[in-house]
């Protein structure tokens, strides 16, 4: 098996990642650094957010998606592919930092993880800031994952992923999992996962980073961390001891501000006996692989997923044949 690797991809970088990088460069990261300031900027965001639901951002007509709900919060179904595996499921949650972004979003991404996972994703409509607290975020994705043990999925038959803030959010869910002695997924994937919410300033990619301006994710991170310790593993998931959970993918991009803490996490999971294929992709920007459908390295991105899961299905046939 080659789960527990590095991998970082030489593929040429398509015209339309530089072309991407440069909108992201002269746009969105400006926009950031300047509105992102203020906690009023955070709820006229999450209001923007809201409307985004009511955008008719619609998949291929082969995928098939159906509303969910759960105690505090919703959610949808995504079934995408032939041959899924209804006893199976994956877990998902989508970044937007805590306080943007939805379940429609990111349909993008869960829509093909159904596909090279296949089985149905059941992304999560966790509750977010700047009403909620990363608590009550925490709290949704675990009853989340209850709420498939009781329809009969079997632990081993559930897979976690998540990026950015989701992805904070699927590691912070792994060791909670772990430390209340409840059975852990079978493996989860992670991209570019914000790991580190301490009152670190990000040196590294300040300037490489075509879309997230460091200044304001240290901004964001004192936000969601007043009133707690900023190195709980749960509020800050790289300082956390992986030692027990599933395999890991970590995929990011080599100029992202994001970058280090990714890193980090794949070293302290490592020395924990945790398998991690951890994969860096030269200049791609924050969770490049919500590009799908105009970055051709972003489809690259999913047969690596695949294969990646491929291994953790071949891990756990040995085991069991052992």
């Amino acid at each position: 098996m080659h789960i527990d690797r590095d991998v970082y991809p030489d593929y040429p970088m398509s015209w339309q990642a530089r072309t991407f990088n440069g909108l992201l460069r002269g746009t969105l990261k400006p926009a950031s650094s300047l509105l992102l300031r203020h906690p009023l900027a955070l709820d006229a965001a999450a209001r923007l957010g809201t409307l985004s639901r009511l955008l008719p951002m619609t998949p291929p007509g082969h995928v098939g998606i159906v509303p969910a709900r759960f105690s505090d919060c919703g959610g949808e179904w995504i079934r995408a592919g032939e041959g899924l595996d209804e006893r199976k499921a994956l877990l998902y949650f989508h970044g937007g930092g805590y306080f943007s972004c939805s379940p429609r979003t990111h349909r993008p991404v869960t829509w093909r993880l159904s596909v090279v996972a296949r089985r149905p994703v059941l992304a999560l409509d966790y509750r977010q800031g700047p009403v909620h607290r990363l608590a009550e975020s925490l709290a949704d994705a675990l009853d989340a994952y209850s709420c498939l043990l009781a329809r009969g999925h079997a632990p081993s038959d559930i897979l976690l992923a998540g990026d950015s803030a989701g992805g904070h959010l699927c590691l912070a869910t792994l060791l909670a999992l772990r430390d209340r002695g409840l059975p852990l997924p079978e493996a989860a994937l992670c991209l570019s996962p914000w790991a580190d919410l301490t009152d670190v300033p990000r040196r590294a990619n300040r300037w490489q980073d075509p879309m997230l301006p460091a200044g304001r994710v240290r901004w964001l991170a004192r936000h969601w961390t007043a009133g707690l310790d900023p190195r709980d593993p749960l509020v800050s998931p790289v300082n956390g001891d992986y030692t027990g959970l599933p395999p890991l993918m970590i995929v990011t991009g080599s100029t992202e501000v994001l970058r280090d803490e990714a890193r980090r996490v794949a070293v302290k999971a490592r020395r924990a006996g945790v398998p991690v294929r951890y994969e860096e992709w030269p200049r791609m920007p924050h969770v490049f692989p919500i590009l799908a459908d105009v970055l051709p390295e972003a489809r690259l991105a999913f047969r690596h997923m695949a294969a990646f899961l491929a291994d953790v299905r071949g891990r756990a046939f040995l085991e069991d044949a052992a």
